[in-house]
């Protein structure tokens, strides 16, 4: 197998096998929990706009999201995983617009799968991974995209997760942990002046759990939607 790292959220990947979209810091935590907590799908919006457009579509679906890291005035939820799992979405519906991770998504749609994940399901998705590429008698190719164009957290998920996709397991969940928290995209969570920023969801992105599923981009109904996939 051939996999590969590409940083950014406007990188478009080419064609491949699978894509994994990681956005640690938070989409993709948000999204983990949401299903964790009962939500049936989350909607990918490419715009404000057009997420507003799936809400009067759709009025019972909740719109989730950040501009910049901070709440949208009109959205149901933020982008803070620790008030996503104290929210009440079980048997609903999200969409889901967000600055690094949905947008990187958008651009990663060539493929024959598409996953996107945090830290806290990454090593789920990465043995999932290896053993979609192990049971194929050709070479799969496989890209990871570390949404933030710049932040180190994506990226340490990003080396975490090729290392067990490839079976040599360099980069321990230790380490990761320690680069998240050390981080740029995560600095802002410990600033006493920085309050609209809740330190506890870092705690919930560096921690990873045991789930049984992956979160896999459908396009059936021709809108890029998560959905909970039995890994």
């Amino acid at each position: 197998m051939a996999v590969s790292i590409i940083q950014g959220s406007s990188r478009v990947p080419g064609s491949s096998d699978i894509h994994v979209v990681i956005d640690v810091i938070r989409a993709f935590t948000v999204a983990h929990y949401a299903f964790l907590n009962g939500v049936k799908g989350i909607l990918l919006a490419p715009s404000l706009e057009q997420a507003f457009r799936y809400k009067q579509e759709h009025p019972d679906y909740l719109l989730a999201g950040e501009v910049g890291g901070l709440p949208i005035p009109g959205f149901d939820l933020d982008n803070s995983p620790k008030r996503l799992d104290h929210s009440d979405v079980a048997g609903k519906y999200l969409i889901q617009k967000t600055t690094n991770g949905v947008q990187a998504t958008l651009q990663a749609l060539h493929a024959k799968q598409v996953l996107v994940t945090g830290f806290s399901n990454a090593r789920t998705t990465a043995r999932y991974v290896r053993q979609q590429c192990m049971t194929r008698r050709d070479d799969p190719s496989v890209v990871i995209v570390a949404s933030h164009p710049t932040g180190d957290d994506d990226l340490a998920c990003a080396f975490y997760m090729k290392g067990i996709i490839e079976g040599t397991n360099e980069q321990t969940a230790a380490q990761t942990i320690a680069r998240i928290r050390a981080s740029e995209a995560a600095k802002k969570f410990y600033d006493p002046k920085r309050p609209e920023f809740d330190e506890a969801d870092i705690g919930y992105c560096v921690q990873e759990l045991n789930s049984d599923f992956v979160m896999n981009v459908s396009l059936d109904n021709h809108i890029p939607t998560i959905e909970r996939l039995q890994a």
